[in-house]
């Protein structure tokens, strides 16, 4: 299906309208007209992109102003910016392959925090025993803040059962998670009491902050270590507009996770419970496990984000609910969701 202008809450498919439950667009920022003004005043400002090193002798000071406003939302020591997400996680493997013996993963997690050679933390649902022996080695475990085909934050708890010969660093990539969960969208990364040597945040800002770039969050040691890596000093920063629009957004921000806040609140008083639909009032995606209620939802004239990461993988089939989304939308979508 192809559509010729942005998908917001409602789009049109040969000539029909259809309401749209897709995308990540959560806190509705991309069609926002105040939202709009605030990334055109700032292109006027900054131009419409910046092809320097971020190391250059000329310095902006719009990513002072974006990366000061990321760290105190996140509740970090230091952020840096970066052009996507993808690169963020990609530098950060960079980095840490120099200094880890071993990477360990979670679940299924993002191509951006993939690496060779990454162990499974659990094996037949067990903690790997290379964690519990008493080798002293550097370990790094990556991992999702929100899991594919989950509705709640990952569990950490296991990081308590680790060896304490194993010096830990963990890396969350916090895509789905970061402009979501917790207070005014602040993410996972502040919760984090679990000890560990340090704790290391990637993220998309095209999701939830509607911005193309990526950040990463730690602490300032850390962040300085990525800011003298030849791939970070080779490279152009994220559109300087944009990263200044980050800062100038925060009261948008605010205000726009509060109603995805009353519409998944909303959402939970109607929705009956079923054990084809995975739902959490804290979160705004519904998994469905059932095919047939895509095809119903379809026919319904209501369209989902229905996606493999990869060939061989099963479909994901979830549905988006944003700030956008009006009272009467969500009335219809689960209507049909509770006679299914």
């Amino acid at each position: 299906m192809k559509i010729e202008k942005f998908p917001d809450r409602v789009i049109e498919i040969g000539q029909e309208h259809y309401l749209y439950f897709g995308g990540t667009a959560y806190l509705g920022l991309p069609t926002n007209a105040a939202f709009q003004n605030l990334v055109i005043q700032n292109i006027l400002r900054w131009g419409t992109t910046y092809g320097s090193s971020r190391t250059a002798n000329i310095q902006l000071t719009a990513y002072d102003s974006g990366e000061s406003f990321l760290a105190s939302h996140i509740g970090s020591e230091s952020t840096v910016t970066v052009s996507s997400g993808m690169l963020a996680g990609k530098l950060v493997l960079e980095k840490l392959k120099k200094q880890t013996d071993c990477f360990y993963h979670l679940n299924e997690i993002h191509s951006a925090i993939q690496i060779e050679n990454s162990l499974s933390v659990f094996v037949n649902e067990k903690l790997n025993d290379r964690l519990l022996d008493s080798k002293s080695e550097k370990i790094t475990i990556l991992t999702d803040g929100v899991p594919s085909f989950q509705t709640k934050s990952v569990d950490l708890s296991f990081i308590n059962e680790i060896s304490h010969c194993k010096e830990i660093t963990l890396v969350i990539d916090e895509s789905h998670s970061l402009g979501i969960v917790n207070k005014n969208g602040s993410g996972i990364y502040a919760t984090i009491q679990i000890p560990v040597k340090r704790k290391i945040l990637v993220s998309s800002l095209g999701k939830a902050f509607g911005l193309t770039g990526g950040v990463i969050a730690s602490d300032s040691e850390f962040i300085r270590e990525i800011k003298e890596i030849e791939t970070f000093t080779s490279a152009a920063g994220m559109n300087p507009a944009f990263v200044q629009t980050l800062s100038d957004a925060s009261e948008i921000y605010k205000t726009q996770h509060q109603k995805l806040k009353e519409n998944l609140n909303y959402i939970d008083t109607i929705l009956v419970k079923n054990s084809n639909i995975l739902f959490d009032k804290n979160y705004p995606l519904i998994y469905l496990l059932s095919n047939e209620l895509v095809e119903k939802l379809k026919q319904e004239k209501i369209i989902i984000a229905s996606f493999r990461y990869t060939k061989e993988a099963e479909p994901l089939n979830r549905i988006v609910v944003t700030a956008n989304h009006l009272k009467e939308d969500l009335d219809k979508l689960i209507q049909i969701l509770n006679h299914k």
